[in-house]
């Protein structure tokens, strides 16, 4: 409220003409008084107010300056959580909820079964994908795909089920990471010419 007002004052001040005709007294005006620049508001702009919209439970409560005690307060309920849209184009946008996870989730399992599939048969990754690997990664991403999109669209969020170590920021973090580490281990062993192991 502080900052409204003194916005106001300044805003409402009007602009500091001086007319001196001495170039000597000018040059000593300038230096005692200040000068600070005021833009000419339109005529309108009296009649333009600042309002505050903070919500009741972050505006600041003024503490008693006794230490008796005070009678119990009433609790406060907490509000309930925004209901997630559960449109198509909400879900699958660009900062949506599903894109990056589902990215993370296939991340995860495509880098996990390629370093054990490198492990057992030898294989690098280009050699696991041209032998066979193109169906088993359609498969996987399709189921995994939606079982990620149907909890969405019925209105989970993944922050509601987040609890404990698996957190839904945990789960994000992992999937970045193993979104890197699959770029890096084909790149590693393209540059390599062999497998990593």
């Amino acid at each position: 409220m502080a900052a409204s007002s003194a916005m106001q004052s300044i805003l409402a001040r009007p602009p500091l003409n001086r007319v001196v005709s001495n170039r000597s007294t000018n040059r000593v005006n300038q230096l005692l008084t200040p000068t600070s620049y005021v833009p000419h508001l339109p005529r309108y702009a009296s009649s333009m107010r600042v309002r505050c919209m903070a919500e009741e439970d972050q505006q600041e409560q003024p503490k008693p300056a006794t230490t008796s005690p005070s009678p119990p307060q009433p609790q406060q309920t907490p509000r309930p959580a925004p209901k997630v849209s559960t449109k198509f184009s909400d879900v699958l946008a660009f900062s949506g909820p599903a894109p990056e996870r589902i990215n993370g989730r296939l991340a995860m399992i495509g880098f996990v079964a390629a370093l054990a599939v490198e492990l057992s048969n030898g294989q690098n990754v280009f050699e696991q994908i041209s032998n066979g690997g193109i169906p088993w990664f359609l498969g996987t991403s399709i189921v995994l795909s939606f079982a990620s999109l149907i909890p969405l669209f019925q209105g989970v969020s993944v922050e509601s089920k987040s609890k404990g170590l698996m957190t839904s920021n945990a789960e994000m973090w992992n999937g970045r990471f193993a979104m890197l580490g699959l770029v890096a281990l084909a790149f590693t062993e393209y540059v390599k010419g062999g497998t990593l192991i």
